[in-house]
């Protein structure tokens, strides 16, 4: 599992005291208020001050404290590390847990490999078949049999996923 999880996207700098505009990647953007510490380049920075406003975060961090330093942090990723991170509640998952998960059916048929994750409202999984193709279906509850994150295997209803899946031309 990876240490760290990706929770923002520094998209420029804010005003002349080294502020950065923030886009949340994360389902819930109040967790910006709680927190105390991100890690930028696998340096840790502390948060003096979160602003939310429009769908946006606005971080003053320590260390950055003019605009242009700020602009050296444009497109950079904020991180915290796992104890850090949100608590979920049951059923929600990491996206970054899910992505390289095998899928396989209720009836035991290896599908392929869970590829990449889309957040929407909800969650669309692109998955590389074993057959090479690639397919897309949207994570619903009564599709998903299990998630087991420590063992990367994410199992799904065979015939409800005929149902709602799709394929690339």
């Amino acid at each position: 599992m990876e240490e760290t999880l990706k929770i923002g996207l520094i998209v420029k700098p804010q005003g002349v005291k080294g502020e950065v505009k923030v886009q949340p990647l994360t389902d819930d953007i109040n967790r910006y208020k709680n927190l105390k510490e991100v890690i930028i380049d696998d340096k840790v920075y502390k948060v003096l001050r979160a602003v939310i406003g429009g769908g946006t975060v606005f971080l003053t961090l320590s260390g950055i404290t003019d605009r242009n330093t700020a602009e050296t942090f444009r497109g950079k990723f904020l991180r915290v590390t796992r104890e850090n991170a949100a608590v979920l509640p049951e059923g929600r998952y990491f996206i970054v847990d899910i992505i390289g998960s095998k899928l396989v059916t209720d009836t035991g048929a290896l599908v392929g490999e869970i590829i990449e994750v889309t957040s929407a409202r909800t969650d669309i999984f692109t998955v590389k078949c074993v057959d090479g193709r690639i397919m897309r279906f949207p994570f619903l509850k009564d599709l998903t049999v299990s998630v087991d994150v420590e063992n990367k295997i994410f199992t799904v209803k065979e015939k409800r996923l005929g149902e709602v899946s799709c394929y690339e031309n």
